[in-house]
């Protein structure tokens, strides 16, 4: 898999970082954030499209954290790591620490996928079952119903979140989180502090109360967070993708890497341009799991050789031809794992 994708790059003379089509997409989602931005504050004072406003606001942030800091924070927007660095500040923009985000996203997350008590993503504080590994608790029967109430209050969660983390807990389950150094504490501290600066204190300097921005704020990021969380779920939480249990002796599972990569995640809606888009190549979660550091920009590419490589190896590569079918799959696991109490 790995040298036919590298023959790709090299036969086409491609760069797997460093994309122009990457560049201009950042420059397209930075200014629509700040366009909306600017519209909210400065705009017609009519409340309704203030709303819109905070609503086509919330889209940008997610197009940001998706498409822009995604790649950064994995190292495949650029080869340059300084400028991985500046980008990869776009998830604390957005009210996440960036890097408490690649010690979850990418150790955690990446190395031990859908593995219960190893992959955070999955862990749902116990509010959510989502793994037949996770114990059953009564409220479970309702998850599939009241989930689409948690998704809008979770970018709140991630902001107070991560500093508990940092200030407190200091770990993810069992998994310690390096310690930060003195000028990542400043990063951490200082980019939360501009987040309310930019979303909460400029727009009340501008003549807004207090309740106004609250509210304008609550839309933007209810709106970021019922995108993003769902996207996730497309990715990991369906009926076709595979929730290994660890061997406890071994502490181990029994696969290969690789492999047990392409069970644990599932693509959707490939054929969708809008989508490929919009959220940055992560409805190629397959693909992006076994490349995360090659820019989304090339997953469309790179599909076709993974199904290609799968079908030879009798590997299960796992396709939602459209939106719609990887939604109602993860709306019937979610009310499965509700259900049952061992799957």
């Amino acid at each position: 898999m790995n040298q036919r994708v590298n023959n790709y790059f090299q036969e086409n003379d491609i760069d797997p970082q460093n994309n122009q089509a990457m560049y201009v997409k950042t420059a397209i989602i930075i200014t629509w954030i700040i366009g909306a931005w600017m519209f909210i504050l400065f705009g017609p004072a009519i409340m309704w499209l203030k709303a819109l406003g905070c609503v086509i606001l919330g889209l940008g942030i997610s197009a940001c954290g998706m498409s822009i800091a995604h790649d950064a924070n994995h190292g495949s927007y650029s080869t340059n790591s300084l400028i991985n660095k500046i980008f990869g500040l776009g998830h604390d923009f957005i009210g996440v620490s960036s890097y408490l985000w690649r010690f979850r996203h990418n150790v955690l997350h990446h190395t031990y996928t859908n593995i219960d008590g190893h992959d955070v993503e999955i862990h749902g504080d116990g509010l959510v079952r989502m793994s037949p590994n996770m114990e059953h608790k009564w409220h479970h029967q309702f998850q599939h119903l009241f989930i689409w109430f948690i998704y809008p209050i979770i970018p709140l969660y991630w902001f107070i979140g991560d500093m508990k983390l940092v200030a407190f807990k200091g770990k993810y389950q069992d998994h310690k989180i390096p310690k930060l150094k003195m000028s990542e504490l400043i990063i951490f501290w200082g980019m939360k502090l501009f987040n309310i600066g930019f979303f909460v204190l400029i727009p009340m300097a501008v003549g807004y109360t207090l309740w106004q921005t609250l509210i304008g704020v609550s839309i933007t990021f209810m709106t970021h967070g019922l995108v993003v969380c769902e996207i996730f779920m497309l990715a990991h939480v369906l009926e076709a993708t595979e929730f290994p249990e660890l061997d406890q002796e071994s502490n181990s599972i029994n696969d290969e890497w690789a492999i047990f990569q392409v069970k644990t995640a599932a693509d959707f809606a490939p054929k969708n341009p809008i989508l490929n888009w919009y959220i940055g190549g992560l409805n190629y979660q397959v693909v992006h799991h076994l490349f995360p550091h090659i820019c989304h920009i090339h997953y469309p590419h790179i599909a076709p050789i993974l199904a290609e490589v799968c079908e030879e190896f009798g590997v299960k590569y796992h396709v939602y031809p459209t939106l719609t079918e990887a939604i109602a799959s993860n709306y019937r696991w979610l009310k499965f794992m509700g259900t049952a109490s061992k799957a």
